[in-house]
């Protein structure tokens, strides 16, 4: 359902990724593994439409989207949650949940049910609702920005580093979290990035590694690898 095809790409006058190839099949979840630099994040971003592509060519559900401005891109089904949250300090976490939704002209129905596959999949951001986004912990905002990409991405979500900086015990939680989406839609297709092997070791189906913006399917060595 989404291919890179030799894929080079570039921010600024930097190649970062290199004659990348990866194909994601409907339903899988496959970890990107990577030590930081590695272009982990470049590879989300350049699915995203943020990142230049120099060379090769991106696929989704067998259409060319390549070219495709990035506004648009979440349309076909794509949620990303970047590692830095990306929330609005002003606006709520039910408000920072729904912009997505807004963004795309989901009507009212649409969008409530999609809130509640959310909160099904996320309980403890139930008794959030009006608190301020600037005002959750990293950890619960790790889980906002979750929900909000289970706004759009219904085909296709993208998690970069998600387990970074979570205490143990919310690392837990936000693993419980990402079961009960599986076990709520087997149709999802995830592609989760990290720096560390063992966080997501009999989860993914598949793990890719990412060296110097190269990529190969395999595992790194868990004690090389920074956490």
């Amino acid at each position: 359902m989404l291919q890179l095809k030799s894929l080079d790409a570039s921010i600024g006058i930097i190649p970062i990724l290199r004659g990348v190839d990866i194909s994601l099949q409907a339903a899988e979840t496959v970890a990107l593994i990577g030590r930081n630099g590695a272009g982990k994040t470049t590879v989300l971003r350049t699915i995203m439409g943020f990142t230049k592509v120099t060379r090769g060519e991106i696929l989704f559900e067998g259409a060319p989207v390549t070219a495709l401005h990035p506004p648009k891109r979440p349309a076909l089904g794509i949620g990303y949650a970047p590692e830095d949250r990306r929330l609005f300090s002003a606006f709520t976490v039910e408000e920072n949940i729904l912009l997505p939704a807004q963004a795309a002209g989901l009507d009212k129905g649409e969008t409530r049910r999609r809130l509640e596959r959310a909160y099904h999949i996320l309980p403890e951001l139930k008794a959030m609702t009006d608190r301020p986004g600037g005002a959750v912990s990293g950890g619960q905002g790790k889980m906002v920005a979750l929900a909000r990409a289970l706004m759009l991405g219904t085909k296709l979500i993208m998690l970069d580093e998600p387990f970074q900086g979570l205490a143990p015990a919310l690392a837990q939680r936000y693993a419980e979290a990402l079961r009960t989406l599986r076990d709520t839609d087997r149709s999802v297709t995830l592609i989760i990035t990290e720096s560390n092997p063992a966080l997501l070791r009999g989860f993914a189906d598949r793990t890719l590694v990412i060296e110097r913006g190269e990529v190969a399917a395999g595992t790194l060595d868990a004690e090389r690898t920074p956490a």
